[in-house]
């Protein structure tokens, strides 16, 4: 395997966990602004309030675009590294 390659393989695989990753962390990113705006306009400073919130925000991402990092990371390996591993 030549240095293009390896670099080749390696730039595919981090822009998938950024793919896979978006979702999540622009929804936490949304949550929190709104939930500090929120704390800020009210006054309320309770640390769960900002917790708990993003907490359901991002597991209910998570659960909708689970399919979505599911099909990502299997052809990424299908497609990707199983033929590299096998010499194909």
């Amino acid at each position: 395997m030549s240095d293009g390659q390896f670099f080749d393989i390696l730039r595919q695989g981090l822009w998938l966990a950024v793919q896979i990753s978006a979702p999540i962390l622009v929804v936490a990113l949304i949550t929190g602004v709104a939930i500090g705006l929120f704390q800020a306009l009210t006054s309320v400073q309770e640390m769960t309030l900002t917790f708990v919130p993003k907490l359901g925000a991002m597991l209910a991402v998570f659960w909708i675009s689970m399919g979505f990092m599911t099909e990502g990371l299997t052809t990424y390996f299908a497609d990707t590294l199983i033929p590299m591993i096998g010499g194909m």
